[in-house]
């Protein structure tokens, strides 16, 4: 008989009657600590993601603006037509390269005043990542005789100024000479970032110039996306190193500064729970571990008296315990990856976008989290137990542990 059907042999033997609850508590225990590491990582994951795509969707990963910006939305502009732009779309790593410019201003109605920062695009702008935001209305549809009077608010602005699809607003701006525009209402955004929602309105990128008297390759910006958020630091970095002087390039991280300082604690906090998690694990494995060799004592004993060594029968007792363990690990995957495709299917919990940005706990199942998680908890249960086992093994004599069972 090998040590693969011994040690099975054992774990179902009727002298372990006793232990069978015990052992299905500590099966079930893995499991549930399995499935809270898995969930807290993909909700991290799932969470970070949404909200870094929420910041991108109107913007960019990087922007590159004026150095003597007048710390407004109203930037100092630059020419868009630099050498160095037709040098970046040559970089593998950045999908697109897109122009805008802003302008503060102030949206009235008839007993409403708003304060807005008015962001012209244009067919440059992507709009992938910012459809899915649009819930009511069209995207802009830009002309290339001229500039279109029709604009994208937020669903925040529309509620404050009971503004509905095909509206007509007034817009003022603060300049010599005061000037007023009327823009009529294409469309109604919610990204769930009060960062953009309460500022901005997304119009044609000619009636910013218009306002600000700039020629029509004057931009107050240039916006990058990249393809692996991974290399945001780094491509900042070279691009940073490669624009003129008067230019800087900034990361969505060095512009939101709080948002992804205040992400980075949900990775302290996942863990800690991660920690706390395998802790208990170790804990409910090790005590499981040790009633079953009290129960198999016996045994122990009769198969020293076999000429089975101490090494071989710690051996026995460890394949016992990788067995509970991986039966954890299988019902613990099973029904975190169950509960995780369920979420991103069907949105069953929900959230306060007011307080969390979102309006759904949002889930990434990542494959090498996945491995990495088991890995770390068969190890972490398995390596904790050997010296114990070593120890027990070592310390049982044949004649007295025979002796002490009949």
């Amino acid at each position: 008989m090998n040590l693969f059907t011994l040690s099975k042999t054992l774990l179902k033997s009727e002298q372990s009657n006793y232990s069978k609850p015990i052992v299905k508590i500590t099966i079930a225990g893995v499991a549930l600590g399995v499935t809270l590491m898995l969930l807290a990582l993909f909700i991290t994951a799932g969470y970070k993601k949404e909200i870094r795509n929420k910041m991108v969707s109107l913007g960019a990963h990087i922007r590159i603006s004026s150095v003597e910006e007048n710390y407004s939305f109203d930037l100092l502009p630059f020419d868009r037509t630099q050498p160095f732009i037709e040098e970046l779309s040559k970089n593998i790593h950045i999908k697109n390269v897109q122009f805008y410019a802003t302008k503060v201003g102030i949206l009235k109605t008839q007993d409403q005043v708003e304060g807005i920062v008015l962001k012209g695009i244009d067919s440059t702008f992507s709009w992938k990542l910012f459809l899915p935001h649009i819930i009511e209305g069209n995207p802009l549809v830009y002309h290339s005789d001229s500039a279109s009077n029709k604009i994208l608010i937020s669903k925040i602005l529309s509620s404050k100024l009971r503004l509905k699809v095909g509206d007509k607003v007034g817009a003022y701006f603060v300049q010599e000479p005061p000037r007023q525009r009327s823009f009529i209402i294409e469309g109604i955004y919610q990204t769930g970032l009060p960062e953009v929602d309460e500022r901005f309105v997304l119009t044609d990128l000619r009636h910013v110039q218009i306002l600000n008297n700039w020629m029509s390759e004057q931009v107050s910006g240039i916006e990058i996306l990249i393809d692996d958020y991974n290399k945001l630091d780094a491509l900042g970095q070279k691009i940073h190193s490669e624009i003129p002087y008067d230019l800087k390039a900034e990361t969505i991280k060095q512009l939101y500064p709080n948002i992804f300082e205040w992400l980075a604690l949900s990775d302290t906090n996942a863990i800690v729970l991660l920690v706390i998690t395998i802790i208990v694990c170790i804990l409910t494995m090790t005590s499981t571990f040790f009633i079953i060799v009290l129960e198999q004592t016996k045994n122990i004993g009769i198969l020293k008296t076999m000429g089975i060594n101490h090494k071989r029968v710690v051996n026995v007792f460890m394949i016992m315990a990788s067995q509970l363990i991986l039966r954890g690990l299988f019902w613990g995957n099973l029904i975190g990856i169950g509960i995780g495709v369920l979420q991103t299917t069907l949105h069953l919990i929900p959230l306060d976008p007011a307080s969390y940005y979102v309006s759904y706990i949002p889930i990434t199942i990542q494959p090498f989290t996945l491995l990495w998680v088991n890995l770390l908890v068969f190890s972490s249960c398995l390596l904790t137990l050997l010296l114990p086992a070593y120890y027990i093994s070592k310390r049982i004599s044949p004649i007295e542990a025979i002796r002490y069972e009949v």
